[in-house]
């Protein structure tokens, strides 16, 4: 096993490979497509703005590198930007196209009295199937953290993997399709339930 972690500049690389490191995996960090051939998982983390995450993903060649990894269904782990980036597009950026991996688009919060966006801080992730797959030994009602003012909205309802509500909002915070995984909650900052569902997904 070899894990790679893509570095587009503005990633939480330090939190996200210490996890990793944390299930007994050294992983490596990808600023370019170089060494991609050799891994066998791969993570895109994120922090900061759906659009600037695309536009260094293309300054450093890895779109379509990126595309062609999901594409092929080889392990792939998205983790908040990481996750938004895999639909077509996002309010946060209008007139920006992501890796369109998967259908649908990312919305902002809808406003309602007295709720603070961005949803920043624990919360449950109520698994579709508990205790299979990326779920196992997770329970029916895993808490993790999240920090974000945008969430995915799958037009397919079958990628959706748990759900998270805040405000108005019934969010998909995590979805799969095959050997994919992307969550909107941050595994790297969750603690023991966090280094759980990477394990689970290293297929430790």
């Amino acid at each position: 096993m070899k894990v790679g972690i893509i570095d587009y500049g503005a990633g939480n690389l330090r939190s996200v490979a210490n996890a990793v490191r944390g299930t007994g995996v050294d992983p490596v960090i990808l600023p370019s497509p170089d060494g991609l051939d050799d891994i066998t998982h791969l993570i895109l983390p994120g922090v900061g703005s759906f659009g600037d995450c695309m536009s260094e993903l293309a300054a450093r060649q890895l779109i379509g590198p990126i595309r062609a990894w999901i594409a092929a269904d080889r392990p792939y782990l998205g983790i908040c930007l990481g996750y938004q980036v895999l639909f077509a597009s996002s309010e946060e950026t209008p007139g920006t196209e992501g890796l369109a991996a998967l259908p649908g688009t990312v919305r902002r919060f809808l406003p309602s009295p007295g709720l603070k966006i961005p949803h920043m801080g624990w919360n449950s992730a109520i698994p579709i199937t508990p205790g299979r797959g990326m779920w196992q030994g997770l329970g029916a009602e895993p808490y993790f953290y999240f920090v974000h003012s945008y969430f995915p909205e799958p037009a397919d309802p079958s990628l959706v993997a748990a759900r998270t509500a805040y405000g108005l909002d019934n969010f998909a915070s995590a979805v799969t399709r095959g050997r994919l995984t992307a969550t909107q909650f941050h595994p790297e900052k969750s603690q023991d339930a966090g280094i759980r569902l990477i394990r689970n997904f290293l297929g430790l």
